[in-house]
């Protein structure tokens, strides 16, 4: 089975827009959409590449925003279509991250790259996803990659879950280093930042806020649910003050690197 085939039935499995309901999700969107919100211009244009079902593309169109959304699963297109509004300015394609020829060169004022890189293996096809989102962004405009977190994963899978032994039995998990085995059987790609900083070399941008944009907000899901919306503000209030503590960001389930293009 190929990467796209494992990808496509782990999405149609499932409902992206129940997910971002929990609050827990609520928590990543809130903190990504933020740092995002703070480089924007009034004219800029956005493409994002792995909208999915439009959590993003759908929030800046409301705001008035021109925005370009790419998508590889067929379900998730048909979803972003469906609740496009007139008033939307959405131009929607089905397309893979590591080819944006539909693209011209220096388009984009804003490149949302949050998907892709959760399930890309390959390191060629990783660097191809970051080659091509800063090939269609102008010169100093702003790329955000999402990535997902090799320790968070390990401590709530690994230990948690209990599924350990499960993990080094499917050749995921290497029981003498501790480290994530590359393998697409997995789904998801896990990074450490040594990992994506090792990416970021290959090309001429700098790095303005490497991000936990969900911190503990997974460990305690299920306790996010029961808070009162004033305790529940006050989390995400709390979390705001550390996602950048570079100390502790790894804990997070989800990182955002925020990239200029020199």
């Amino acid at each position: 089975m190929s990467v796209t085939e494992i990808v496509s039935k782990h999405y149609n499995s499932r409902n992206e827009d129940e997910r971002f309901e929990k609050r827990s999700s609520k928590i990543e969107f809130i903190i990504t959409k933020k740092y995002i919100d703070k480089y924007l211009k009034s004219t800029d244009k956005i493409l994002e590449i792995g909208a999915g079902t439009g959590r993003y593309s759908l929030y800046f169109a409301d705001k008035g925003y021109d925005v370009s959304a790419v998508e590889l699963i067929e379900k998730n297109i048909n979803v972003l279509r469906g609740k496009i509004a007139p008033h939307h300015i959405i131009n929607v394609a089905q397309g893979n991250a590591t080819d944006l020829s539909l693209y011209k060169d220096n388009s984009f004022d804003i490149t949302l790259l949050l998907g892709p890189m959760y399930h890309l293996f390959d390191t060629n096809d990783k660097l191809k996803a970051l080659q091509e989102s800063i090939r269609v962004t102008k010169k100093s405009g702003f790329i955000f990659v999402a990535y997902t977190q090799f320790d968070a994963a390990m401590i709530q899978t690994a230990f948690i879950k209990g599924m350990f032994n499960s993990l080094v039995d499917m050749n995921l998990l290497d029981d003498k280093s501790y480290l994530p085995i590359n393998n697409e059987k997995g789904v998801f790609e896990l990074y450490r930042k040594e990992d994506i900083n090792e990416l970021n070399k290959c090309f001429d941008v700098k790095r303005l806020h490497y991000i936990g944009t969900d911190m503990f907000a997974e460990y305690y899901k299920d306790e996010l649910e029961k808070f009162s919306d004033e305790i529940y503000d006050k989390f995400i209030e709390y979390t705001l003050t550390i996602c950048e503590n570079q100390n502790i960001v790894g804990i997070s389930n989800h990182s955002l690197d925020v990239l200029v293009k020199n």
